[in-house]
């Protein structure tokens, strides 16, 4: 099982990654740990400046922006 973390303080592009990646992992049938982390010392800590980000497994794959679908289909 893969786990997510969505990085954001709660903007509404941050709540549509997580939204979308939700959608995308159950559409796929892939089970996940989905977190969503607000916490902005957790955030800087991966070395994120532009939100939302996308931590898989510990690894930084997104920052910036709302992911495209195709992409979150490649992360699974």
């Amino acid at each position: 099982m893969k786990t997510i973390k969505v990085l954001g303080t709660g903007c509404a592009n941050c709540k549509n990654t997580l939204q979308l990646i939700d959608q995308v992992a159950q559409a796929k049938g892939i089970e996940i740990q989905l977190e969503k982390i607000e916490d902005l010392q957790q955030i800087m800590s991966y070395g994120v400046m532009s939100t939302p980000g996308v931590v898989i497994d510990g690894k930084v794959v997104h920052a910036g922006g709302v992911p495209a679908r195709a992409k979150i289909e490649s992360w699974f």
